[in-house]
């Protein structure tokens, strides 16, 4: 593992340097475990308090703050954050296997140069694969299948018949893209399957996360759009179209038909149904229900989902809900048992 200076670092990342610009750093670390070796990060301003006692050598900021240590003053403490540990750690590096005598490679697939295929992949008929892409073993990759450069397949991944993933995408293990979409038509009792005749459409530089379903559409193809990161146990419905840059961070379902704009925000264990349509830079908190279409830049939460704000409100009063009911009997006693109105008192008079 490398080490450098902070001027480096700073250098690096196209920041500046308060404090010892000459100190060494070797690894990234938390501001909690952090020692003088150590470079770390305040992104999150509700950490701030932890800068008062971090042993850290250095710690990437936005801005001069009082701290213990030296800061490396950045436009953007996590980008310049993860731009350090790249420097010092570098990605996954893949054993330069070449193609495997043991892997199942049909005649007429075309294998770019530079491709590594591990033991016991198979690819299929007329499957095109672009240059410096990387297939782990098991993987197993259908007929008509287009893969682009410098793509990931890691273990078990299953590409089905006639997919197109671009450049640049990493597909974790035990994912499968391309099966059929939940299409049946019920029919005196009987659920009859429904040929899913599209595809999956995979733009560049999207990562998907293990244990992944990405379903291909009954009519029109599903697509997951450029620069897409996906969780892990997520399941993306029959012909959803998602929009660049999303983010959707794991255990979620999208039924079929839907569409979510661009960078947006998804957390974890959120449900939406089918054919809605989800806006420009929505953010959607865990767990939400989500049935209904949602305009551009709302945050929505809860079941079913409604504005974050109204939800937050409604949902802090859920453990008063027993007082207040209480409180409601009281006060509809008290007005059962008070005085007579003017009328009554007329009459009895």
């Amino acid at each position: 593992m490398p080490t450098k200076t902070l001027e480096q670092l700073a250098r690096f990342v196209n920041g500046k340097v308060k404090g010892d610009a000459g100190i060494k750093i070797s690894s990234v670390a938390t501001l909690e475990n952090a020692g003088p070796a150590d470079i770390s990060f305040l992104a999150n301003p509700k950490y701030a308090k932890a800068l008062a006692a971090t042993k850290a050598g250095a710690v990437i900021v936005g801005k001069d703050i009082d701290c213990p240590a030296s800061l490396l003053i950045a436009e953007d403490p996590y980008y310049a954050f993860m731009q350090i540990v790249v420097l010092l750690y570098g990605h996954r590096k893949h054993k330069n296997t070449g193609i495997s005598k043991k892997a199942s490679i049909s005649e007429t697939a075309r294998i770019g140069d530079g491709c590594q295929i591990y033991d016991f992949a198979a690819v299929s008929d007329n499957v095109v694969i672009g240059k410096n892409t990387v297939i782990y073993p098991n993987v197993f990759i259908g007929p008509d299948v287009k893969i682009g450069d410098n793509c990931i397949l890691y273990p078990s991944a299953t590409i089905y018949d006639g997919c197109v993933l671009g450049n640049n995408v990493i597909i974790n293990s035990n994912t499968t893209i391309g099966k059929d979409g939940y299409g049946y038509a019920t029919h005196k009792g009987k659920h009859h399957k429904i040929p899913q005749i599209g595809k999956v459409i995979i733009e560049d530089d999207v990562e998907i996360g293990c244990n992944c379903g990405i379903q291909r559409g009954t009519l029109e193809d599903t697509v997951i759009g450029h620069g897409c990161k996906l969780g892990d146990l997520i399941n993306i419905g029959h012909g959803t179209k998602i929009g660049p840059h999303c983010l959707l961070i794991g255990q979620i379902a999208v039924a079929g038909s839907t569409t979510i704009g661009h960078h947006c925000v998804i957390a974890g264990q959120v449900g939406i149904v089918g054919h809605i349509k989800i806006g420009n830079c929505v953010k959607i908190a865990a767990q939400a229900g989500v049935i209904n279409d949602i305009p551009d830049g709302q945050a929505v939460a809860g079941t079913p989902a409604i504005g974050a704000l109204s939800a937050k409100r409604a949902y802090s009063i859920i453990e008063d809900l027993p007082e207040i009911k209480k409180a409601l009997g009281r006060l509809e006693k008290s007005s059962n048992n008070g005085p007579p109105c003017h009328s009554e008192r007329s009459a009895a008079e």
